[in-house]
């Protein structure tokens, strides 16, 4: 019998009652199994049998926050995916990437895109940035439980701050770890296996107030540091025309780069690095 319903069919009384705000507490209660963290998993560690997501980015800067992610995803020596997309629109103006597990990376991230839709339907307005945050490391505190079987997955969680006195200061980003901890972070962050060398290569380019655009050039520029010395992380791939997601969150909404649109920058980092291969 499907979750949710009696013998006859209906919905039962929890589908059709108000009350709950959070759709991750409404589903912990209705039908737990459908929860990722909630599911029973084998005995051992299963890190080797699923494919792994890396790397992303955020960078802060004058009109909101730049997101962007490579499109690798390995399996052990294994290239499991060339194209796989790891940064997505969270809500109108907030983006989340993962990094870790692709598959409980990708049904978490959905799964917290509709916790924020519930909770704007259900209350009549848009949770805080620093809510949203909140509800996703509670999300990732959940999944703890397959995370020390190997199924670990840590976003990166950015947006423009509605709320904000100084629209200079209104990109905000946000770093998680397995057992659900929550930080903020001040001009950039990054995660998964590449960020060690993306945020180097930030370190020595960011500056505080950096428009837009030179922000998006930065991201993949970044991206292209960590796949020069990251084998898990994916460069632009000239070849196939599989470039970073890159997307951004601004008084204006979050965004998607068409295609055209990150091929233009990647193909511009990929020009000078033939001129100098260090950067």
């Amino acid at each position: 019998m499907s979750a949710g319903l009696d013998p006859s069919g209906r919905l039962s009384a929890a589908f059709t009652t108000p009350g709950l705000s959070s759709f991750t507490d409404f589903l912990s209660r209705t039908a737990p199994e459908l929860l990722p963290g909630r599911r029973p998993l084998p005995p051992g560690l299963a890190a080797d049998v699923a494919p792994h997501a890396t790397t992303i980015i955020a960078i802060g800067c004058a009109e909101g926050v730049v997101m962007a992610g490579d499109r690798r995803a390995t399996m052990g020596n294994l290239i499991a995916s060339r194209d796989i997309e790891k940064v997505h629109a969270a809500d109108e103006y907030s983006l989340i990437g993962i990094a870790g597990t692709a598959g409980v990376g990708l049904e978490l991230m959905r799964l917290f895109q509709v916790e924020l839709e519930h909770y704007e339907k259900i209350e009549g307005t848009m949770l805080s940035i620093d809510g949203k945050a909140n509800r996703l490391a509670t999300m990732i505190r959940n999944n703890l439980g397959a995370a020390l079987q190997g199924l670990a997955v840590v976003p990166l969680f950015a947006g423009y701050d509605l709320e904000a006195t100084d629209p200079a200061r209104a990109g905000r980003i946000f770093s998680f770890d397995i057992a659900g901890g929550v930080y903020e972070e001040k001009g950039f962050d990054g995660i998964g296996s590449g960020s060690l060398f993306a945020k180097s290569a930030l370190k020595k380019r960011y500056r505080p107030g950096l428009p837009l655009d030179e922000a998006v050039a930065l991201s993949v520029e970044a991206l292209y540091d960590a796949a020069d010395d990251d084998t898990a992380t994916g460069g632009p791939d000239l070849t196939r025309r599989i470039f970073p997601v890159v997307m951004t969150a601004t008084a204006e909404g979050s965004r998607r780069l068409s295609d055209d649109e990150a091929a233009e920058v990647a193909e511009e980092v990929v020009a000078r690095r033939m001129e100098n291969p260090g950067g």
